[in-house]
């Protein structure tokens, strides 16, 4: 299972033209696939096991587990590696999925399984998503990890755009059964690729924990260190600032706004369309260009230009308009994103990216949707453009955070 350096390649070669790479890049792929599809069969079998209400219920029982056990789940990647724990969390996906697509073709259990399944992926994402974050730095050298970070949102992109529609078209051929059938699948060919692909070896931190001490220790330490760190620290509050504002309006508000403007469903289909092409082609970007100067003050410009546009959205007036303006925001946000990603995981030691990748990914994915009721009721009492300049000027905040920290200002991609 465990490979060391004298495995890899003497001579570095771009990420792109890597195999290694491109092995952990095609299990990445498959195993969010997966995910895609499972989401669908998940909705669609609680809503045909039960009333609206109790459908919500099963879709939003992930989070708590995801939320409460994240930073628990940086401290198992770096106490355990993180290709193992993929591996692990992948093969616990794989086999969850399968048995309740057993259990479905079989009976009509009721919500039961559905309810456990979505507390098995909650729990095993709180350890997936860190060690996911953490596996990049230990397949190529420093200096591809911005164009990994490209090709990786080109593979949430992919997955996205095409798990869907076969999670649909799973249903619409065998129901839930066979779409859980089929996430199954999915997820099961990441798993032999992630044992295939080799790990550099990388230099111990002696005062990172994960030895002898306890987890606790473990989680208590590596905070301690984010706090301290003159670039992580500014970094995690400009994150939890540029997500704060930003998932209110791109989610819930744009709903809102284009029942509000009378574009329908079909109009914010469009503008949806233009997010995530912009997010493509700033993903695109970053696997072509492979590193971009000036890393730290990138990111606080592509805030500022990604918190105009926020505003901006508001106000367009009408679908064209709005389609050109999600373009800019998701360029805007891929790049700053992308960005944030690669400073992560090269200002990081080794040893601490697990539960570096833990914090960011509780900030993103666990502080960052309170956003989205609040945002809904504030749209309620005072209408789609305030709300969206105010999301924008929180968004902008972060932006402030990245040039107030001289590290942070300062720092760069290696080359």
């Amino acid at each position: 299972m465990s490979a060391t350096s004298a495995d890899a390649p003497a001579v570095e070669r771009p990420a792109h033209r890597d195999a290694n790479v491109l092995r952990w890049l095609g299990a990445y792929t498959a195993s969010m696939m997966g995910d895609n599809v499972y989401y669908i069969a998940l909705s669609w079998a609680a809503v045909r096991g039960g009333s609206p209400a109790q459908a919500g219920a099963v879709m939003a029982v992930s989070a708590l587990p995801r939320a409460l056990l994240m930073l628990g789940g940086g401290v198992v990647a770096d106490r355990f590696g993180p290709r193992r724990v993929v591996i692990g969390s992948d093969a616990v996906r794989c086999a969850a999925v399968l048995a309740v697509a057993a259990l479905l073709w079989i009976t009509s259990p009721g919500l039961w399984p559905l309810t456990l399944l979505a507390l098995v992926f909650g729990t095993v994402d709180a350890v997936f998503m860190p060690a996911v974050g953490a596996l990049p730095p230990r397949l190529t050298s420093r200096g591809q990890l911005a164009r990994v970070q490209g090709m990786r949102g080109l593979a949430i992109r992919f997955a996205n755009v095409v798990g869907a529609p076969l999670g649909g078209l799973g249903v619409a051929l065998g129901g839930a059964a066979a779409a859980f059938g089929l996430a199954g699948l999915l997820i099961a060919v990441s798993v032999p690729l992630l044992v295939s692909v080799r790990m550099r070896d990388l230099p111990p931190d002696d005062t990172a924990g994960t030895g002898d001490t306890t987890a606790w220790r473990d989680l208590l330490v590596g905070l301690s260190y984010i706090r301290r760190h003159r670039v992580l620290a500014p970094l995690m509050l400009a994150i939890a600032l540029g997500d704060l504002g930003f998932t209110g309006p791109l989610n819930v508000g744009l709903t809102l706004l284009a029942d509000e403007r009378g574009w329908g469903a079909s109009g914010m289909g469009w503008v949806v369309a233009g997010f995530g092409t912009g997010a493509g082609a700033a993903s695109l970007l970053l696997t072509v260009r492979g590193r971009l100067p000036h890393a730290g003050q990138l990111v606080a410009y592509f805030v500022f230009g990604g918190s105009v546009a926020i505003g901006a959205l508001a106000y367009a007036p009408g679908v064209v308009a709005a389609v050109a303006v999600a373009l800019l925001v998701g360029l805007l946000a891929g790049l700053s994103g992308a960005l944030c990603g690669a400073l992560l995981q090269t200002q990081a030691e080794p040893a601490y990216l697990g539960r570096v990748t833990a914090v960011a990914s509780l900030v993103s994915l666990g502080f960052a949707p309170l956003s989205m009721p609040l945002s809904a009721a504030a749209i309620g009492a005072f209408g789609t453009g305030p709300v969206f300049v105010v999301s924008a000027a929180v968004c902008a905040l972060g932006g402030v955070a990245a040039l107030a920290a001289p590290g942070l200002r300062r720092a760069q991609l290696p080359r």
